[in-house]
């Protein structure tokens, strides 16, 4: 079949979302609601799906990230818009407007715009055993389990130069904070700032991780020795899922800290998500690493009110030249 007859042959939405985390659903139903045609293609495979419950989301509070999905996937599915699960692999400009989007399955739809909601994955520090418990008792952020951990001891492992914030941070919920030293090099000043805050440091370098009956209680340091902590902290490198948009000639842009890179996202316009490839937008941790759930649900609807602006004034500018045409042939 060649691409012409693809196109005519394939079915066309007003508006294609990549992703159905928060941020994808969240513009989904605001299109939706909007009377817009809206597909969401999603792999199923959320950022925090090893979490047991979410937080800091006003009235979800303690939610499953599952729950709140299969929610929001009911409340787009009920004002009109469908979700399909499936992995978008590319997004092909096309010569008369809007984008062909081709499925991993081999199957392709049209989009009039995209918004694109992929995520990140978290890449993990090179310790056996991390990714496994991961979003249990291995955590990164104190605003999503800091309160299910207060007053325990908590260590945080020292591998890049977040680790020195983070103890800082993770004081604020609990007293009996630990920096594990691991691979990375204190200064004075950061022992001096640790010493102040009352967070001891325990040198060597971390092997592996304790575990009594499904619990985290310490962790292995080189030479054979312990250290004990119910919940350890680790600074992941947030790498954005971006294939879709790199596709599209869209790169994405290193983060930094200190001159070491600790992820990367693709950049776009803070209060409305629009890349610099026209007619895409993005919303969520694709472009916002360190966004929580209700801040990327925030980000879908904002993106989804300006994609819904640019189709309103796409569709006003052809009715005036139909307006027009037809007035010239009376």
């Amino acid at each position: 079949m060649d691409s012409e007859n693809e196109e005519t042959m394939t079915e066309r939405f007003d508006v294609v979302v990549v992703g159905g985390g928060a941020a994808g659903l969240a513009g989904a139903l605001t299109l939706a609601r909007a009377r817009r045609s809206v597909l969401v293609i999603d792999s199923g495979s959320p950022r925090n799906a090893p979490a047991a419950h979410l937080h800091g989301y006003l009235g979800h509070d303690g939610q499953s990230p599952a729950g709140l999905l299969a929610a929001g996937r009911a409340e787009v599915t009920g004002y009109g818009g469908r979700i399909r699960p499936g992995t978008v692999v590319a997004a092909d400009r096309l010569p008369g407007g809007g984008f062909l989007v081709r499925c991993g399955d081999g199957s392709t739809v049209r989009a009039g715009r995209l918004l694109v909601a992929t995520g990140l994955v978290d890449e993990l520090p090179a310790v056996p055993g991390l990714r496994a418990r991961w979003g249990r008792d291995v955590l990164h952020c104190p605003y999503c389990h800091g309160w299910e951990v207060r007053d325990q001891p908590v260590a945080v492992l020292a591998d890049g130069p977040l680790a020195v914030f983070q103890a800082g941070l993770w004081r604020q919920w609990t007293a009996r904070t630990t920096l594990l030293a691991h691979t990375w090099r204190l200064t004075a000043e950061d022992r001096e700032l640790l010493a102040a805050r009352g967070v001891e440091v325990v040198e060597g370098e971390v092997t592996g991780l304790l575990v009594d009956e499904d619990r985290l209680t310490g962790v292995t340091l080189a030479g054979g020795g312990t250290a004990r902590c119910g919940a350890l902290v680790v600074a992941p490198r947030f790498m954005t899922r971006s294939g879709v948009l790199t596709g599209l000639g869209l790169p994405t842009a290193a983060l930094e800290r200190d001159g070491h890179v600790v992820g990367t996202c693709v950049e776009a316009d803070p209060v409305t998500g629009a890349t610099a490839h026209p007619g895409v937008w993005v919303a969520g941790n694709v472009t916002a690493p360190v966004e929580q759930v209700a801040g990327a649900a925030a980000q879908g609807v904002r993106a989804a009110a300006a994609i819904n602006t640019d189709l309103v004034e796409e569709e006003t500018r052809r009715a005036v030249e139909a307006h027009r045409a037809a007035a010239g042939t009376r």
